[in-house]
Formats: C-alpha cells, sequence, structure tokens
C-alpha cells in the first residue's frame, strides 16, 4: 500500500506499528467495550512528523486519529478501521512557562498535571484537573474540553486556552487565537475545543495559569441519604456561595476508593459531599462559617475539616482514584456523563437508583455536583451474555433521563461513539445537519476521526477549493 510505503519512509519502524501484536493496545480507548484494530499506528516526535502523516493521509483519503494517554470514556479515540492512529505522547515538552504573563506554551502531548509541576515554583498551576490529570494529556482535554472537580469556579478547558497551533484535517497548518486574554472576534481557540477530533490535530496549546490560592479549606459532610448530599448542593449554591469544588460519592464508590487508597470516609454513609473553599484567608474564613451553618442545615450527621495538606490530599484521592477502582467490584462497567440542572440534582439520583434497581444492575454514583455533572458507573460482568446489552440500555435511559430534565448528555467526556444515538435526543435535524456542515468545511473528506458523534452514516462529502472557509471568515490564519 503506497501509504504504508511512505509512512516507512517517514518513520524507522521503532515508530511504526503493524503487526497485530503492536496494535492491540490501541484498539480501543477508557471505554474498553468497543474496539477497532488500525492500519498502523506512528509515534511522531516531532511537529512536522505530525503535519506530513495528516498529509498523507489526505492525499490518500485514508482516515486517522490524533491519541494521547487513550483515558477517554466515550470510545472518542478509538481507532477508524483500516485508518491511522497518530500517537503524540512524545510531543511532550513545555515550550515556554511565561509567569509573568501567567501562561505557559505546551505541546499537546504533555500531561495535564506536568504542566501545574513546571509552573508551582511560580506560584502559579493549570485550573482544569479532570480525575485522570495524572497521566492525560493537554490534546485529549481539548478535544473534549474536559472539566474536573474544581470546574464549577473555574469552568472547563476551553475557558484556560489562549491559542492553538494545529494542523486541519486538508493538511493546513493553522493559529487560532493568540497569547492575549483581550482578543477580539471569534473565539477561534474555544471553537477548537470539544471538537472531538473531528478538524485535525492540535499540536501545541497556550495556557492560561491561574494564581494559586492563599488558603484551602477542605470538608466532608456525611448523609445517610444520597438524595440528601444531592439537595445539600443545590442549598449551598443558592446561597451565594462559590466553592472551588463540589462532589459527591455514594456508597459504592466510597467503598471502592476505600479499598484502593484507603481515604478514610466515614464508613456509613449513604452520601459524601466534599466541598472545598479556597482563596484570600479572609474570605475562606468567612465563608466557610456560613458552609457549616449550610451543611447542618441540609441535615449531615457528620463533618470533617482537612486538618493539614496531607489530609486534603487524600480525601481527594480518594474521589480521583473512584473511577479505576471501581474496578475492584465488578470485572467491567460503563462510566456514563450526563447532566442535570443542580436543582434536580436530588431528584436525578432518585431515578438512577430507581432504574437501577429495576434492571437489577448495580450502579456506583460519583460526580461533579457543582455543574450537575453525573458520572453513573453501571457494574456488570462482559463475560456473560447479554449484560453489556442490559448495561447500556440502562446507561441510555439515564442519558434520556437527563435531557428531560433540562441538561445534556455530555458535560466532559464527549459524545464519541457511546453516546451518538442519543444526539437526536439533544438536537434537532436542523441543529445537526448545521453541526455536519461545519465539520465538512474544515474537513472536506470526513477523514479525521470519522464515525465520531454524530448518528448513523455521514452526510456526501464536500469539496473545497481556493482559500480555507475559515480563513475567509477571519477565524483562522495560514503559517
Amino acid at each position: 500500500m503506497e501509504l504504508l510505503y511512505a509512512l516507512g519512509k517517514l518513520y524507522p519502524s521503532t515508530r511504526l506499528f503493524t503487526r497485530k501484536s503492536q496494535l492491540v493496545a490501541y484498539e480501543s480507548d477508557g471505554l474498553t467495550a468497543f474496539r477497532a484494530e488500525p492500519l498502523a499506528v506512528v509515534v511522531p516526535e516531532s511537529q512536522e512528523e505530525v503535519i506530513e502523516t495528516v498529509r498523507l493521509c489526505y492525499q490518500s483519503q485514508t482516515p486517522f486519529l490524533a491519541r494521547g494517554s487513550g483515558t477517554s470514556l466515550s470510545g472518542g479515540s478509538m481507532p477508524v478501521e483500516g485508518g491511522i492512529v497518530i500517537t503524540l505522547n512524545r510531543l511532550n515538552h513545555i515550550l515556554r512557562m511565561d509567569p509573568e504573563n501567567r501562561l505557559a506554551v505546551v505541546e499537546t502531548g504533555v500531561v495535564n498535571l506536568k504542566v501545574s509541576q513546571a509552573a508551582a515554583p511560580h506560584g502559579l498551576y493549570y485550573a482544569p484537573d479532570p480525575s485522570s490529570q495524572q497521566i492525560c494529556t493537554i490534546g485529549g482535554n481539548l478535544a473534549f474540553n474536559s472539566g474536573g472537580a474544581h470546574c464549577l469556579k473555574y469552568g472547563m478547558t476551553a475557558n484556560h486556552v489562549l491559542g492553538i497551533k494545529a494542523v486541519l484535517a486538508d493538511g493546513e497548518v493553522v493559529e487560532l487565537g493568540s497569547e492575549s486574554a483581550d482578543t477580539v472576534g471569534p473565539d477561534a481557540a474555544g471553537f477548537f475545543c470539544g471538537n472531538e477530533g473531528l478538524f485535525g490535530v492540535a499540536l501545541e496549546a497556550t495556557l492560561r495559569l491561574t494564581p494559586k490560592p492563599q488558603r484551602y479549606c477542605t470538608v466532608l459532610a456525611a448523609y445517610d441519604s444520597l438524595e440528601k448530599a444531592g439537595h445539600a448542593v443545590s442549598v449551598v449554591v443558592e446561597s451565594g456561595l462559590l466553592p472551588g469544588a463540589m462532589e459527591i460519592m455514594d456508597r459504592l464508590s466510597m467503598d471502592a476508593a476505600e479499598a484502593a487508597v484507603k481515604a478514610g470516609y466515614p464508613k456509613d454513609a449513604q452520601g459524601l459531599l466534599i466541598t472545598e473553599l479556597e482563596g484570600e484567608k479572609e474570605a475562606v474564613e468567612e465563608d466557610f462559617k456560613q458552609l457549616l451553618f449550610l451543611i447542618e442545615k441540609t441535615g449531615a450527621y457528620e463533618t470533617r475539616i482537612a486538618k493539614d495538606e496531607e489530609e486534603r490530599l487524600m480525601i481527594w484521592k480518594g474521589r480521583k482514584s473512584a473511577f479505576s477502582a471501581v474496578g475492584q467490584l465488578s470485572p467491567d462497567y460503563l462510566v456514563q456523563d450526563g447532566v442535570v440542572p443542580r436543582s434536580r440534582l436530588g431528584e436525578a439520583l432518585a431515578k438512577i437508583k430507581e432504574y437501577s434497581k429495576e434492571a437489577g444492575i448495580a450502579v456506583a454514583n460519583v460526580f461533579h455536583a457543582g455543574d450537575g455533572n453525573l458520572h453513573p458507573l453501571i457494574m456488570f460482568d462482559g463475560k456473560k451474555d447479554g449484560t453489556l446489552e442490559r448495561a447500556e440500555a440502562l446507561a441510555g435511559r439515564i442519558l434520556t433521563m437527563c435531557v428531560q430534565m433540562g441538561g445534556s448528555i455530555t458535560g466532559e467526556h464527549g459524545v464519541g461513539v457511546e453516546k451518538k444515538k442519543y444526539l437526536p435526543e439533544m438536537f434537532s435535524e436542523i441543529d445537526i445537519d448545521c453541526m455536519k456542515r461545519v465539520r465538512r468545511a474544515i474537513d472536506p473528506l470526513e477523514i479525521a476521526n470519522p464515525g465520531k458523534l454524530f448518528p448513523g452514516g455521514e452526510a456526501p462529502a464536500l469539496t473545497t477549493h481556493g482559500a480555507h472557509p475559515l480563513e475567509k471568515a477571519g477565524i483562522i490564519s495560514r503559517e
């Protein structure tokens, strides 16, 4: 095949994988229930190699996708059958740290947590903190507009990205946004965030850094029901308090975390609310008084305050280990990612409990309560016939409930392959057609991560000539 021959000239054999034994590790992402075998996997060590690979794919009309650490939980970085996987893990350089202007320029294979570690000596950090921040990459965060525990106060990835350098699906290298926080015209960098790989490959990103808070105050509140914990979130937010984070865990997810890291959570709690205040010392102390009053008012039977940084980190270690720790309770599980209005959290949790009982399937709940982003972990044993299908049916019922309550089918994990059939429940045919037209304006051959996001088959590809449509609109500039 001509493409493989061309890739063989671009990459040494140690960075071009074509044997089945080499490809098996790339057949799925974090959603292991879905798998596909790519034609080849390439391991570029420079941006130039990525650009040339994309151009070769465009010339041969071969589908491709970029992949970081493969932590996607929606099948968004699952390979395309017969396509090329471009792994970005070796594009892992922090190109510039600018503490004076509070920004960092990084390649997209950089691990999320590494940015904060590099910024720490300057009293700064990178705010988006997905549960997988120790291994997930900035490129994956861009693709799915990741959030994390502290998104209630600080927002999603798009709120912290000032500029992006990317190679689009047709091989064009573009600069989106700038280093300035005050931009004129469309937010091109924000437009790129959350595209799920359908536009091309991000090569580097200019990230906004945030000053470290003077003071943290982390509070655990134990409730005798999950619904009470959910109701407490509405009460706290309606009071005017803006915590840095509000997280909820149920009994199953606490048991999993205890087994994994021994976080020391209350043993009898059915619902656990983790609330973290952060900011200037005086403001945190005043907010803390109000928070304790509200927690008592909402029926918490036990309250704990982290006494030092070690206790604070252990609380968060337990919360952030919950997804992987559930693997100790069940051989397989699906992680859902629906969103409901905060005012209906208690109602949504009661519904999930009801659906779980009716389906006869255990569900562990752990989620970003502050913005209503549910993460029910639906447990099953894939070795037993029909269990995956039953788990998927339960997941779909939960997503439908989220939409009916005025929410969304995804908060930060993306649509990928797992949730694309539910897109019409949230958007009209006209909306989806508009999305497809935008996609085809950027990727006329529809070769960038095809088969993701949109339900059913894709519409016929359109051909563009001359200047790129986004260049004409003033959204991008060519390198």
